[in-house]
């Protein structure tokens, strides 16, 4: 009775011990003594006995316990089992692995689904029951752990309720919480529940889960405006990117989905971001396509000023300077635009209409001409006809079609990098 009354229980007639307030303090005398009474059982009857199986026999110590070696200590445990179901995933160093749990997650896995000596009991849906442990559920979810210390009940059994979500999912949600398990089918079925669950109680190991199996495979095209709402209710950004880019790049498939027009009833300025980011990605669809055309002008462009030198420096198969020999074996050219521009110098130099504006392949000509002098380094070592003209003529030009100009030089030194090469100016210059 002195013992009971330190502990603040008191015995009744019958001899059962009733509660006088201080559990706390109970628990944790039997928690000192149990450590204390296991303690005892390893320094002291261990090495005085032996033990009967595969293992070795210990040798026998004097009562006063002179041989303070310790007993030889168990092996590590050794390969992993399968769980207890078939095709179960569990977590494995922060990653999800399908195989082999061990032995631990299998006895928290067995005492979820027999629930000894569960003392909460969750309420569902369309009156669902699991029971379930307050220490497991405190310590997986701080959320659980503050509901359970407002929850009421009888004695030390309590009672939380997890409405708006099916009882399946919440019976998937409560055992993960146990050995830190999931069944795939499960999962493919009750992905979406799951991932609200996760997030709103902070379960975050789960949570990374459900986003993961999402990204690998269970995002459709079905689903994908319930997972991109979720996700914004849910703080997963890295979700709500892709399904937002799935949406845009299926716009017409998921429009004549459920959750498309579920969503324009209930949410439609969502509805309206979404056409509005989709006809942002058309206007950025079609400046990159712009963009690129005008690349490949001023590729060209600068291909043709390599052609032009090419010809009137080194000559080409059946053209080039008058001091230049061609031979009838001359290996193929390499330059890409030289065939293209040997026929506009042979027509520039038998037309009859080779004056500005008077013939259009005359004015491009010219035009190339002019750019050639504007990207020349050395107008007095250049071989191409009426370059030191061309630049003496630049000076004279008027502003405006000089800004022209030095916007389309920039232009072509940009896209090849080719500023300080021997024939061209440097982009520098340029812009200086």
């Amino acid at each position: 009775m002195d013992a009971l009354d330190h502990m603040g229980l008191s015995a009744s007639a019958t001899g059962e011990i009733q509660d006088n307030g201080n559990w706390d303090k109970v628990f944790g005398y039997f928690a000192r003594f149990s450590f204390d009474f296991a303690l005892q059982i390893v320094t002291e009857i261990l090495p005085k006995g032996k033990l009967i199986g595969q293992m070795a026999v210990v040798t026998k110590q004097s009562p006063e316990g002179g041989n303070d070696v310790s007993p030889t200590p168990p092996p590590l445990p050794g390969p992993t089992t399968n769980c207890r179901r078939k095709g179960l995933f569990v977590m494995n160093n922060g990653s999800v692995t399908k195989g082999e749990s061990t032995a631990m997650r299998n006895m928290w896995d067995n005492l979820f689904d027999g629930g000894f000596r569960a003392d909460v009991t969750i309420t569902t849906d369309n009156g669902g029951i699991i029971y379930a442990h307050a220490a497991v559920l405190g310590m997986a979810s701080p959320v659980l752990r503050g509901l359970l210390k407002q929850a009421k009940g009888s004695g030390r059994k309590r009672s939380i309720s997890i409405p708006g979500v099916q009882h399946d999912a919440v019976r998937v949600f409560i055992r993960f919480l146990y050995s830190s398990c999931y069944e795939q089918e499960e999962m493919k079925e009750l992905v979406l529940p799951l991932l609200v669950m996760s997030h709103a109680y902070v379960v975050p190991r789960l949570k990374q889960i459900c986003e993961q199996q999402l990204e690998d495979g269970l995002l459709t095209l079905e689903n994908a405006v319930d997972v991109f709402q979720l996700s914004l209710l849910c703080d997963a950004p890295r979700l709500a990117l892709i399904s937002h880019r799935m949406i845009l790049r299926n716009f017409k498939a998921v429009s004549a989905t459920e959750g498309w027009n579920a969503m324009k009833k209930s949410h439609p300025l969502l509805e309206k971001e979404i056409l509005e980011s989709m006809i942002y990605e058309e206007n950025i669809g079609k400046e990159k396509i712009r963009e690129s055309n005008e690349q490949k002008i001023y590729l060209q462009l600068y291909e043709a000023m390599e052609a032009l030198i090419h010809i009137c420096r080194d000559g080409c198969r059946t053209i080039g300077p008058c001091d230049k020999d061609f031979k009838e074996d001359q290996k193929p050219c390499t330059y890409a635009a030289c065939k293209g521009i040997e026929l506009l110098v042979r027509h520039f130099a038998g037309c009859k209409l080779r004056v500005p504006g008077g013939c259009i392949h005359c004015k491009r000509m010219w035009q190339l001409l002019e750019l050639h002098a504007r990207l020349c380094a050395d107008p007095s070592l250049c071989r191409v006809p009426l370059c030191l003209n061309f630049k003496e003529k630049i000076k004279k030009q008027g502003k405006k079609d000089e800004i022209k100009w030095k916007m389309l030089v920039k232009k072509i030194l940009s896209i090849k990098r080719i500023g300080g090469e021997p024939f061209f100016v440097s982009l520098n210059s340029i812009s200086s």
